[in-house]
């Protein structure tokens, strides 16, 4: 049994970062934030979910790292960011939009990733002056703007009052995770990835969700539960796409056709057969391709980059 934060070694251990740094909201919270890669590279900017931390992105930033300059954050309470009495959406989007200010240069665009709860940041900083002139695109993976205790199928019955108690409670418990263990393994397999996933993926998470303090948890559980950004939707005005994985049971496709349809420039929706929630875990070099991509496209100085790059691999 063990309690490291993340996995040690392997595809999913995270790599050393070229720097990091501690940022302030305006609220006074710190925010730990990590960049990896070439100074200045074509930027990416990642921002993980609910009970996770800067080593979930660890796949992308490994391959990303090489030809871009990427910006992990830890959203407050998670990771190496301390916890702060704030909590709600309207956190979350100061946080991000510190993060951006600190580390990229006034005009300097973007591709902003977010996952889950990362996703969700992004809808409730989509009006924010930062968002609005630093994204150039952005990646939602497994997400939602509201409706979440209701939809999410991690309870197998029925769809109803029955129901959405049950998972309140499940997601919203003060418990402790404790160690990961075989059957906490299982556990958070069932509820968070697809049947397929192998074992180094379902630990690299399990050991990620175990480190978040059961406070953190709880308290973000609760705003989760509340979720309405529905507004923040039709506020994010760049180019999106999206991505979700079919046996998600925490935000079920549902949520992301209802994205595809109320954003204003849907570039993309992808449905991953048999995935579930922890997309960029388990489908690592989709979700890497789909950032590269989206820079390759939306950054003009990442074609250049690429250009550069193919010529001196001549």
């Amino acid at each position: 049994m063990s309690r490291l934060l993340h996995v040690a070694d392997g595809p999913y251990a995270p790599p050393v970062p070229a720097h990091e740094l501690t940022v302030t909201a305006a609220d006074g919270a710190r925010i730990h934030v990590e960049v990896h890669g070439p100074e200045h590279a074509p930027a990416v900017v990642l921002a993980h979910g609910w009970c996770c931390s800067t080593a979930f992105w660890a796949a992308q930033i490994r391959a990303l790292a090489a030809d871009h300059r990427v910006i992990a954050y830890d959203q407050r309470g998670h990771g190496r960011s301390p916890a702060n009495p704030a909590y709600g959406t309207e956190p979350l989007a100061d946080d991000l939009e510190a993060v951006l200010e600190a580390t990229l240069a006034p005009g300097e665009r973007a591709v902003i990733a977010g996952h889950s709860m990362g996703g969700m940041t992004l809808m409730a900083a989509a009006t924010r002056p930062a968002v609005r002139e630093h994204a150039a695109a952005v990646l939602l993976c497994s997400t939602g703007s509201a409706r979440l205790v209701a939809s999410a199928t991690v309870v197998p019955m029925r769809a109803g009052r029955v129901r959405t108690w049950l998972t309140r409670r499940i997601l919203g418990s003060r418990a402790p995770l404790g160690p990961v263990t075989p059957l906490a393994r299982r556990i958070l397999k069932y509820g968070t990835m697809g049947p397929g996933s192998n074992p180094l993926m379902v630990d690299a998470c399990a050991r990620i969700v175990h480190a978040c303090p059961s406070r953190v948890r709880h308290g973000w559980s609760q705003v989760l539960d509340l979720l309405d950004l529905d507004h923040g939707i039709r506020e994010l005005r760049m180019p999106v796409e999206i991505v979700v994985g079919t046996a998600d049971r925490l935000t079920p496709p549902v949520h992301a056709r209802e994205l595809a349809a109320a954003l204003p420039d849907c570039v993309g929706l992808t449905e991953l057969p048999g995935l579930g929630h922890m997309t960029p875990v388990e489908a690592p070099g989709l979700v890497t391709g789909k950032i590269r991509a989206l820079a390759a496209t939306y950054i003009p100085s990442a074609r250049g980059e690429r250009a550069v790059l193919a010529e001196e691999g001549a």
